[in-house]
């Protein structure tokens, strides 16, 4: 079986057991947010201030929160086998539209700061490798341990303290310059400002966490066999670190990287709060205290599918990593 055969078996195997992994979380989903208490009818007359009984119940019959909860699951389904996720009644815009509109922010931003974590993470977990029981190792070693126990809202907002405050580097939130009109290059140029800090932000936990697993792998491949016979035949020891060492070693960041591609998505909530990034976490977060719960169920729709296909690109490349793997 060649290379391109293995993968797309994989690939296939991997869609099937996502399907009714989908279909499963669609449902507990459903349920668990039809049991939180109140609706968007209680949220939007709480707002009026004026709202009657009779108003209430007449918002519930208009967005069908007075039908059973098998004919809303029912319905609901109906809606995504025609590729649609439902009605907000908080935004009054169809779901699929609020969540599109949001979706580029938040992939800007995991996107950047799983580069981020993964290319720092891998670095530092070599040169902690390289000078195993020296004082780069032990001194790095600290650095990783307080990444990994500082908690991301509070490294967010020394950062914008330091270098938005203090220092005026970059700036404290948004996605844009507000009322800047930027193109091209310019443009890219003021998203990667804004991103930076939140991206950097978001990724400390995770790179304490890449180095460490970067640095155990390393020295358990280090004394494997085939190191020593590459060390034997006189390769120079760069190439034998990153050709042989480094190479084994990435295949349990892989896995790591997918396992937390669901945690990432859940810590970027927190940082686009911190940092006014209007993502999805944020319209999770207001989707929750508006009790809209079809945008709800639309986004961690979309956060499913996002970690499945992250975990599918994972079995992908650990394949294309180890021949071994079918």
């Amino acid at each position: 079986m060649n290379r391109r055969t293995r993968l797309a078996a994989i690939a296939r195997r991997t869609a099937w057991q996502a399907v009714p992994t989908v279909l499963a979380i669609v449902i507990l989903n459903f349920f668990l947010l039809r049991w939180m208490p109140g609706d968007a009818a209680d949220v939007l007359a709480g707002e009026s201030g004026s709202a009657t009984a009779e108003t209430i119940a007449s918002l519930r019959a208009k967005f069908g929160l007075d039908q059973p909860v098998l004919h809303q699951l029912w319905s609901y389904l109906s809606h995504l086998s025609h590729f649609s996720l439902g009605y907000s009644p908080r935004y009054d815009a169809p779901v699929m539209e609020l969540i599109l509109g949001r979706l580029p922010n938040t992939l800007i931003l995991m996107g950047t700061a799983l580069t981020f974590a993964i290319i720092v993470g891998v670095v530092l977990g070599a040169i902690m490798a390289h000078w195993a029981g020296k004082w780069p190792d032990r001194v790095l070693s600290v650095l990783a341990l307080l990444l990994y126990s500082t908690p991301g809202f509070w490294i967010g907002l020394l950062a914008i303290v330091l270098f938005s405050v203090h220092l005026g580097w970059l700036p404290s939130g948004g996605d844009v310059t507000v009322g800047a009109q930027l193109h091209g290059f310019a443009y890219l140029t003021d998203v990667l400002r804004h991103v930076l800090l939140p991206a950097a932000t978001l990724a400390t936990f995770f790179v304490a966490i890449y180095a460490r697993l970067t640095r155990a792998a390393m020295l358990e491949v280090q004394r494997q066999d085939f190191v020593r016979t590459a060390h034997a035949k006189g390769l120079h020891p760069l190439r034998v670190s990153v050709r042989h060492v480094l190479r084994n070693a990435l295949m349990p960041l892989t896995t790591m990287v997918g396992i937390h591609f669901g945690t990432l998505l859940g810590g970027a909530a927190v940082t686009e709060t911190v940092f006014s990034w209007p993502g999805l976490g944020r319209l999770a977060l207001d989707a929750v205290m508006a009790r809209d719960f079809s945008v709800l169920l639309g986004v961690l729709l979309l956060s499913s599918l996002l970690v499945i296909a992250a975990n599918v690109v994972v079995d992908l490349l650990q394949a294309w990593l180890d021949p071994r793997i079918a």
